[in-house]
């Protein structure tokens, strides 16, 4: 096999999308399907293929890359693709599906006889559009070079973290990571939100912090998102944030732990949904600590965030 392969990317979003388009850079050969056809259909002016089910994709593909909303949506587009797998096939399952969707997904694996990969990435928006997402990956060793350009052309490192897709180990250390993204995000929000409320300056929280042991890039870089309302296009959407939240609920329940920062996570970020922030970015969060319609809401001013506020 050549380092030049014939990809399927089921699930075009905003990083299915970007994964496309380098593979597409790297040389690959890109059959693209969503199930909102207007997302699939500008990677055509790239190179792709784009087509109209899932079947049609995955047919003589030498890699199925799924990049999906969660494990069931995983599984229902895999299953409407299955009449095109071939035996062999390798499957980069790249949705951050949770521990307890793995088992059916890897099992769909064994009676297609693929190569499963569990293969969730770490990354966002931007990372993804410029091919430096660090790909987390567990499957066997045999087939790896039906994976490995693939990983390659969408991230600048791969974390191999076991031989067995199934058992999901990468999954379960790409949960373990965005603990620590949600947690950290949900926490900005409230600090801005109590700054707006006690009329403190932002700026002075940040200038107070920074080059110190609680400052860091991401958190300067999250927080001017909210102080210069730059929320859209989202690089990581309050939505999936807010799934990914409760697959991280989940999954401590499963191995017997009650995680309280998380489980409030989720509901700040369900809660920022309702209140029609769903597609913004997840830092957004910062408007589930003001009731719903309140004159709070709104951004700061330019004036508010570099100098003082209402």
């Amino acid at each position: 096999m050549t380092d030049q392969l014939t990809v399927s990317v089921l699930g075009t979003g905003i990083m299915g999308a970007a994964m496309a388009r380098n593979l597409l850079r790297a040389g690959h050969t890109v059959r693209a399907w969503n199930r909102t056809s207007a997302k699939a259909t500008p990677l055509a002016a790239d190179g792709a293929l784009v087509v109209d089910t899932p079947e049609e994709a995955v047919a003589g593909a030498d890699t199925v890359l799924t990049m999906l909303h969660d494990g069931p949506a995983a599984l229902d587009v895999m299953r409407r693709a299955a009449p095109g797998l071939r035996p062999g096939t390798a499957w980069a399952q790249c949705t951050t599906a949770g521990t307890a969707a793995l088992a059916d997904l890897a099992a769909f694996a064994r009676e297609h006889e693929l190569l499963f990969y569990d293969a969730p990435v770490l990354g966002t928006r931007e990372p993804a559009e410029s091919g430096r997402l660090v790909v987390l990956a567990a499957g066997p060793a045999a087939g790896r070079e039906a994976v490995t350009p693939i990983f390659d052309a969408v991230g600048d490192r791969t974390v191999w973290t076991g031989e067995d897709g199934a058992a999901g180990s990468a999954t379960r250390l790409k949960l373990v990571a965005n603990t620590w993204v949600i947690a950290t995000t949900n926490a900005m929000g409230e600090v801005l939100a109590l700054a707006r409320a006690l009329e403190v300056d932002p700026r002075s929280f940040l200038d107070t912090v920074a080059g110190g042991p609680l400052d860091m890039g991401y958190l300067q870089a999250k927080t001017s998102l909210v102080l210069e309302d730059r929320l859209s296009p989202a690089q990581f959407a309050v939505a999936t944030a807010a799934k990914d939240a409760r697959l991280i609920v989940e999954a401590g329940r499963q191995y017997g732990l009650r995680l309280d920062v998380a489980a409030a996570s989720a509901a700040r970020l369900e809660r920022a949904a309702a209140q029609g922030h769903g597609d913004e970015d997840m830092v957004a969060a910062y408007f589930a600590s003001f009731p719903e319609a309140s004159e709070s809401q709104e951004p700061w001013t330019t004036e508010e965030a570099d100098g003082g506020v209402r």
